[in-house]
């Protein structure tokens, strides 16, 4: 019997007399201090007096009214109602937060335009500065095509084999999925699929190639999604224009015209079957590389449309296998070092683009020709190799990035970061140009401490007070140290970070010597600077304008003009350096340039330029092993002096020889023959003047900032010297 709600005594339980006192509230028709007279109904019943009673009684008389089965019913089971039905409204409010939150990830992760998007890049094609196609990379995608303009036979193939109940479900297909278990059950193993078309858009277009269920149950909530947004025919088309075909190419559009040479609306029942049937394994079905299969494949495919009421048996018995265009061979390739680098870049500028696109570069087939040429001649053998040709401006003409791109695509022109040996000090000289020094101060090439560190030179050599720019000409280790503690190194920092280096720096004396790696790409670039005059300099491949760059580069990337003073020093210290270390690379025209040698010969670099073109050099092994003998001054000057006489056409540096000088009054025929075959002692020294080294010290004329001549080495027999080893570079 249910609780009265009036008269505590008749209720089953006497200590909780209503519903709102079995929550711990107090009864209803009590007061606080428990006096009914003080409560709701005394208080009531004192205002209202006997109408108030009356009221109590109907009330009284109603609620004492029987229930039927009410004496058998659970006091409690009246709350457990209510407790389901809020678990009930509960659970469908969840529902529909999960609902909205489904559909907000839907619209942001599977936005319907980008089902209309290529599944994959589209080929761009890299044009040289003078037009040539040099490098061609991505798919081949066709232009969209829609379904409803299409033949029947080409709608149905694809029907038939990947989802002939397209037109009769909402994104899934339940029968179909059952009869492809089926299938694989009798089968033994997978034979067919349960996807929908709409299924294979959603994956295509949006998900990965995982096989996971997380990936599955995506990809049912998106075909859902496409089916309530999208018309049948809608989903066709953009599934047609977007599936893959094997060969790199993508959407029927192109598929019909790489195998058929023709156009979608154009393909008979067998073409538009062995396209069909080649969507279950595009790679290994592609009829240029297997013809039987996608044969045998095209043959199913004409018995499911028979099948599915598409083709009649006497139309299907006419159908031919079918012949494909042969495969052409490759005209371009698609990878080069110089197209690896700047292809990014290319995608970028060309945007979002649906088919073929073509970009114009700045490099120079001429030029990288002969840059290929070069390394391919330097008789480097184990050791690689990188070479990287601009204009002052940045303008990238040529790129090598190791001697064999089939073998190793490794970029060691701007990937590898490699110590840049004594071409550092151009930052080091820079900071004291800035400091108020000349090429003409001089400074002390003696042993010192730096920091705890004793710097000292190559070839142990220690000259005593001399300019810095014959410093610059031996380069001196010491003079260079000599002039980082005196400027400091943060300024050797700032003007290398100046002149375009963005690799990290140590903070540390020894940053004199080029212990902190940096790129061929941004030292050569760096160089570039100087002979520009303007920095920094920044390394393109592509032709640019001041308005192709983001309007926030234009603001916080402007160039500096360099001081007409420090860029006249610089380039009298440079020039010297060819007079000195650098003299393998000695031009017949004006020149400037500057070596370097990491320890053990690890790295050599020759960096420099002539007239308007800027080019760096490295020399060294992948694995960062030493190469006994190598430095700058040797192979990586001569491949500079070898590109640059090629590029700029220029003649090799002629060593003059003096006419024979014979005595007409001499009549000893030895005497004559040693006059004959041994030039004059001042030619001689002519020619050692010329490369840097006076025997003269005495001569009125003679330079004191000149390198010392070292004595001539003890020269035994030829057999005596041995070759040296197979692995020496």
């Amino acid at each position: 019997m249910r609780p009265h709600p009036f008269d505590p005594s008749r209720a089953p339980h006497p200590d909780r007399s209503d519903p709102v006192s079995r929550l711990g509230y107090p009864a209803l028709d009590s007061g606080p201090d428990g006096d009914p007279s003080t409560g709701r109904y005394g208080q009531g019943r004192a205002a209202y007096g006997d109408g108030y009673a009356g009221g109590e009684r109907d009330l009284r008389d109603e609620w004492d009214r029987p229930i039927p089965g009410d004496d058998d019913r659970d006091p409690r089971s009246g709350w457990r109602d209510i407790r389901w039905g809020r678990w009930i409204v509960r659970g469908a409010a969840v529902s529909v937060v999960l609902l909205v939150v489904a559909i907000a990830w839907l619209a942001v992760t599977a936005p319907l335009s980008k089902s209309l998007a290529p599944p994959t890049p589209p080929s761009i094609t890299l044009l040289a500065a003078d037009g040539t196609p040099i490098a061609r990379r991505g798919a081949i995608i066709g232009a969209p095509v829609d379904a409803e303009r299409l033949p029947a036979h080409v709608r149905n193939a694809f029907l038939a084999i990947e989802d002939r109940r397209f037109y009769d479900h909402w994104g899934i297909d339940p029968r179909g999925i059952a009869r492809a278990a089926w299938s694989n059950v009798g089968a033994g193993g997978v034979r067919q699929g349960g996807s929908t078309i709409t299924q294979q858009l959603a994956k295509n277009a949006f998900l990965d190639s995982d096989r996971t269920a997380a990936r599955k149950i995506r990809e049912v909530m998106i075909a859902f999604w496409l089916e309530a947004w999208l018309s049948k025919n809608e989903i066709l088309s953009r599934y047609l224009s977007n599936v893959y075909f094997g060969d790199n190419v993508y959407g029927i559009t192109a598929a019909s015209k790489h195998y058929f040479g023709r156009t979608p609306q154009n393909l008979n029942i067998g073409q538009a079957a062995m396209l069909a049937g080649l969507v279950k394994a595009p790679s290994r079905l592609a009829p240029t590389g297997n013809l039987k299969g996608a044969r045998a494949r095209q043959a199913v495919v004409v018995a499911t449309m028979v099948d599915a009421g598409f083709l009649s048996a006497a139309e299907a018995r006419r159908v031919q296998p079918q012949r494909v265009l042969p495969k052409k061979p490759q005209p371009l390739p698609t990878g080069t070092y110089f197209a690896d680098w700047i292809m990014p870049e290319a995608r970028d500028r060309a945007g979002e683009v649906k088919s073929e696109a073509t970009i114009r570069t700045t490099l120079d087939p001429r030029l990288q020709r002969a840059a290929e040429g070069v390394i391919r001649r330097a008789g480097l053998r184990q050791a690689q190799a990188a070479l990287i040709a601009m204009r002052p401006d940045g303008e990238v003409v040529a790129m090598v990035g190791g001697r064999d791109y089939g073998a190793s695509p490794f970029n060691r022109a701007t990937q590898a970061r490699r110590q840049p040996g004594s071409t550092f000090k151009l930052f080091v000289y820079l900071a004291a140009m800035r400091a108020g020094l000349t090429p003409d101060t001089v400074r002390d090439d003696t042993r010192f401490d730096f920091a705890g560190w004793s710097p000292r030179n190559d070839d142990n050599r220690y000259l005593g007070p001399i300019t810095l720019r014959r410093a610059f000409a031996r380069s001196s280790n010491v003079v260079a140290a000599r002039l980082t503690q005196e400027v400091g190194v943060k300024a050797v920092i700032k003007a290398a970070r100046d002149l375009g280096i963005t690799t990290p720096l140590a903070n540390e004396a020894s940053i004199t010597l080029g212990t902190s790696g940096v790129s061929l790409l941004e030292l050569t670039a760096a160089y570039a600077a100087i002979a520009d005059g303007r920095y920094p300099v920044r390394a393109h491949g592509l032709e640019e304008s001041e308005g192709d760059r983001p309007w926030l580069s234009r603001l916080t990337n402007r160039r500096t003009a360099l001081p007409e003073r420090e860029r006249d020093d610089l380039m009298s210290l440079l020039g010297s350096s060819l007079r000195g270390t650098g003299r393998e690379a000695t031009l017949s025209v004006d020149a400037w340039g500057k070596t370097g040698t990491s320890q053990s010969g690890r790295d050599a670099w020759f960096i420099g330029w002539s007239r308007d073109l800027v080019v760096g050099v490295w020399v060294g092994n992948d694995d960062n092993s030493p190469n006994p003998g190598l430095h700058g001054g040797g192979i990586p000057a001569q491949i500079w002096r070898d590109y640059m006489q090629s590029a700029l056409g220029v003649a090799p540096v002629i060593r003059e020889v003096a006419p024979e000088a014979v005595d007409g009054n001499a009549t000893d025929e030895i005497g004559n023959l040693i006059d004959g075959v041994l030039p004059d002692v001042s030619d001689a020294l002519d020619q050692l003047d010329g490369v840097g080294i006076r025997l003269d010290g005495d001569r009125p004329d003679a330079d004191p900032d000149a390198e010392e001549a070292l004595p001539p080495p003890p020269r035994g027999p030829r057999e005596d010297r041995a070759p040296p080893p197979e692995d020496y570079w």
